[in-house]
């Protein structure tokens, strides 16, 4: 869905109390006061069951794992289920299962699978425990209990689902709840579960543009579902040509296997696998031969199992028609257009879907799926569409941000249809350079009450996607208990398998691939950590010991974790994460040198930072055209760390502020302001939406400073209309009070000279007007005027300058075009008389002879010898401040190499 249009838990059981309404007077006498928690082996600790059940509570009894187990079973007891149990009971140390409908002792355990119209045996069983049956739970609900009962040496466990799924979800439950144990023997602390989904649809929708799914991930995923009670996935891959260009055409045979084997895994996870046909690129809804035609489709995908369909009719067109047949008979516009859907999708629902008993309702994607706004086109479905069709809906946008009561209840009202959402999180395609890994958030407590059901689109990345979407089924099963923090720490917890050291490996990495519509804070437990360190409330050891663990998460990851479809996945973003974390702890070592007064060591670690920082933008994501993207990761806390740590840094060496780019508009894709201002010009700042009056993009210089000239390069290849087209050039020393350089129209490379002796901390580029391209500004400069000027000999080398020295900037470097001859020496005149204490010479590390030089100043028109340059870092003293005009290498006698300074710096 996001193509074209759009850019194209865990609950740990404490020892106090639970107390359970309606759990049975048995669970409720049984609940300890100081219990040790529900379901965990003696000695173990907590369990956790996830998602967060309704209603649960310990009980004072035990059950013991016994080497043989009575399995009871029922004439109809689910097969999933009871095959999930038994593999749960041998993981659990229990070495022979007696299956059957009956016991054979006291003391064996004895574990009874099935509901009321499953397993007779589980009523009576439930009975003796006095925990009441599953008979008032909403579908697809469940009762586990655990515990002992009277004449039984080992206790007894009864899964009771209100259905086949419930029963399969009391299984997974229990999963849960048992010990992994290589032997029988473990005592099992007693527990009443009452649960139930608090959302009837819960799921995934694959729909995403990109790189479709492999075989092998769809499968995967399907177990994945089941694993956490999500009971739809609805398949809509874009790379199936059958669903959309030959969607009249009947499948190969392969192909249809294909989707056959995932119709059987779903449904032995009790996943619903939907089946979507979209046939809008060039149906004729009038045409009787179309609508038979889609018919006979959805037959043939039914013959292999398939018990429920959808036709989206998002991301086309609805004002050209496919045929002309449609226009006669239904008019033009948005309500013509929604009044041709409702026919053909009548039809549908009643020669297809009602045809079938027992079917389930038929799904639609309506043109307008984004917003509440009402419309001829929305009205149309709302008065036209059979109303037991239910509609998908993104919430108010494409990607929502947030969704809530109200939003869903407008929904609602202005679609005249029950909602099944299509939440576009955590997909990524409309921003393929990252990774979503954040918790699924910004959804309303109650909205389950108000929606058919939630289906989330996931990422290109299946594996990665996982961690999301663990959280998409905490909140539809229990909405009102799920906490975001809480659910994404458990599914971390889970991927981690149980090892510390993955966990915290896992944490550091998806903490910077964290932020997205849905959590706007990137990297919000490492921007704790820099924040402090910043503030000077915490030390650079905790500091150190973060990033080092950023840094080392990737080596662990791919050793350690199980889920090697997530490392595959994740690959880049894991080259990207290992290389942050050397230029970020690069960076935090340098702060610490110069703060030591290491001026050298400081020096040298400046001078590592900008290949690192390369080697962490280089890794790229190669798309299924073969496009390679560079990857972004921990954006705005990463890079803005070096960048601090720089300014910092060049404090200590006395160099004036660095710009920084600034803008009132959002961003596109990563394109941050910053990119204005990293001297490349092939980076760029990109705006999020059209400029509107008023919006502005400029720089923050850091402190007052002279100004000279401003220039501003936008558009860029590719986007050549994307740059402010009216708008005035402005500059500030306060940010509140602006004076005019220069006004601009039509052009996207701006130039201007500020008037004479202008001073200024802000400058802006600002819009005069509204209009409907967006904005790219490659490169946004502003000169100074009080700039050294720099002379003398040997002259520069063809792409440097002599001004390079002493143009503030370190990454800038003055190379001689060739060797020093007898008496030459470079002249650094300032703009006005200072008072100096220090000159500080830097070179390159491993800068040739050719840089050894004396270093004079002039004081009084008296030139003065401060000392000699000694390697790549030389700081000198003038033992009595001086009032110094002029500063002068004069090089040494004998060089046989051209030297190279990267600045000279007056302080």
């Amino acid at each position: 869905m996001l193509g074209p249009l759009a850019a194209g838990l865990v609950l740990a059981l404490a020892a106090a109390p639970l107390t359970v309404a309606g759990a049975g007077p048995a669970a409720a006498a049984g609940s300890g006061s100081a219990a040790e928690p529900v379901g965990a082996a003696q000695g173990a600790g907590a369990s956790v069951i996830t998602p967060t059940p309704q209603k649960q509570t310990a009980r004072s009894d035990s059950v013991r794992i016994t080497s043989t187990v009575d399995v009871v079973t029922g004439a109809s007891t689910d097969e999933a289920s009871l095959s999930l149990v038994k593999k749960t009971l041998r993981a659990a140390g229990a070495s022979h299962l007696a299956v059957g409908p009956k016991t054979h002792g006291h003391n064996r355990l004895a574990v009874h699978v099935g509901g009321p119209g499953e397993n007779s045996s589980s009523a009576a069983a439930l009975d003796a425990l006095g925990v009441e049956g599953p008979k008032c739970l909403a579908a697809e609900g469940y009762v586990l209990a655990a515990g002992g009962a009277h004449g039984d040496s080992a206790g007894r466990v009864v899964l009771s689902g209100v259905d086949a799924t419930g029963t399969y979800y009391a299984a997974r439950s229990l999963e849960q709840v048992l010990p992994r144990r290589a032997h029988a023997g473990a005592t099992v602390r007693g527990l009443t579960v009452r649960d139930w989904p608090a959302t009837p649809v819960r799921g995934t929708i694959e729909g995403f543009y990109g790189t479709p799914w492999s075989q092998a991930a769809r499968l995967d995923q399907m177990d994945f579902y089941g694993t956490h009670k999500m009971n739809i996935y609805v398949y809509s891959p874009k790379d199936d040509a059958y669903l959309r260009e030959k969607w009249r055409d009947p499948y190969p045979a392969d192909q249809l296997a294909r989707i056959k084997q995932l119709v059987e895994r779903a449904t032995a996870n009790h996943v619903e696998f939907t089946y979507a046909l979209s046939p809008g690129l060039s149906v004729c809804y009038s045409s009787e031969e179309d609508i038979k035609a889609l018919v006979t489709k959805l037959e043939t995908i039914r013959d292999i199992g398939v018990r429920q369909f959808a036709v989206p009719l998002d991301d086309i067109s609805y004002t050209d028609w496919n045929c002309d047949a449609d226009r006669t008979r239904f008019g033009t516009g948005g309500g013509a257009a929604g009044s041709a859907q409702s026919y053909l999708l009548n039809e549908v629902n009643k020669r297809f879907i009602k045809a079938h008993e027992g079917a389930k309702p038929l799904q639609m994607v309506p043109t307008e799926y984004y917003d509440v706004t009402p419309s001829p086109y929305k009205s149309a479905l709302s008065e036209q569409l059979d109303k037991d069709v239910l509609v998908e809906w993104t919430g108010v946008g494409v990607v929502a941000p947030t969704m809530t009561v109200a939003q869903a209840r407008a929904a609602k009202e202005v679609f005249g249809h029950s909602i099944l959402t299509w939440d576009n999180y955590p997909v990524n395609d409309y921003a393929t350079d990252r990774l979503l890994l954040g918790p699924f958030n910004g959804r309303e407590k109650g909205l389950a009450e108000q929606v058919a059901g939630i289906t989330a689109n996931p990422m290109i990345q299946p594996y990665a996607s996982k961690l999301a979407l663990s959280t998409v089924a905490d909140y539809t099963w229990n909405d009102e208990a799920y906490d975001a923090d809480r659910s994404y720490r458990a599914a971390v917890r889970e991927m981690a398998g149980g090892k510390p050291d993955v966990e915290r490996a896992l944490r550091a990495f998806t903490d910077v691939n964290h932020s997205s519509s849905l959590n706007k804070q990137e990297a919000p437990e490492l921007s704790s950590v820099i924040s402090r360190y910043w503030e000077g409330k915490g030390s650079s050891r905790a500091l150190t010991a973060a990033l080092r663990e950023l840094r080392d998460a990737p080596r662990v990851l791919r050793s350690s974790l199980q889920d090697k479809g997530f490392v595959e996945d994740a690959s880049p973003w894991l080259d990207s994460a290992r290389a942050w974390g050397t230029a970020t702890l690069t960076a935090l070592d340098m702060v610490e040198q110069a703060k030591a007064g290491h001026g050298a060591a400081a020096w040298a670690a400046r001078q590592k930072l900008p290949g690192l920082v390369a080697k962490a933008k280089a890794p790229v994501y190669v798309d299924m055209k073969g496009a390679k993207i560079p990857v972004t990761v921990g954006e705005g806390v990463l890079d803005t760390f070096v960048t601090r740590a720089l300014t910092e840094q060049g404090k200590e060496l006395g160099l004036p502020p660095q710009p920084v780019g600034q803008s009132g508009m959002g961003v596109y894709s990563g394109n941050v302001p910053d990119r204005m201002t990293d001297g490349d010009d092939a980076t760029y700042f990109w705006s999020g939406a059209a400029a509107a009056k008023d919006d502005w993009v400029g720089v923050d210089l850091g402190s007052d400073r002279p100004v000279d000239g401003i220039t501003v390069e936008m558009a860029k290849s590719g986007s050549e209309d994307d740059y402010l087209h009216q708008g005035v050039l402005e500059y500030s020393s306060d940010n509140r009070t602006w004076h005019e350089v220069a006004s601009f129209k039509d052009q996207p490379d701006v130039t201007a000279k500020a008037p004479a002796g202008t001073t200024a901390r802000y400058v802006r580029a600002r819009a005069t007007a509204d209009q409907t391209s967006w904005v790219v500004v490659r490169e946004f400069r502003v000169t100074g005027a009080g700039t050294p000027t720099v002379t003398g000999d040997p002259p520069a080398a063809s792409g440097s300058s002599q001004g390079a020295v002493a143009d503030g900037n370190t990454a800038t470097t003055y190379r001689g075009s060739r060797a020093p001859r007898q008496g030459e020496s470079l002249r650094i005149a300032l703009d006005r008389a200072e008072q100096v204490r220090t000159v500080t010479v830097l070179a390159p590390e491993g800068a040739s002879g050719g840089t050894a030089a004396s270093v004079r100043i002039r004081v009084d028109g008296e030139w003065k010898t401060l000392g000699r340059t000694d390697g790549a870092y030389t700081r000198l003293t003038a033992h009595h401040a001086s009032t110094v005009d002029a500063v002068r290498l004069v090089w040494g006698s004998g060089a046989s190499e051209a030297p190279v300074i990267s600045e000279v710096i007056v302080g």
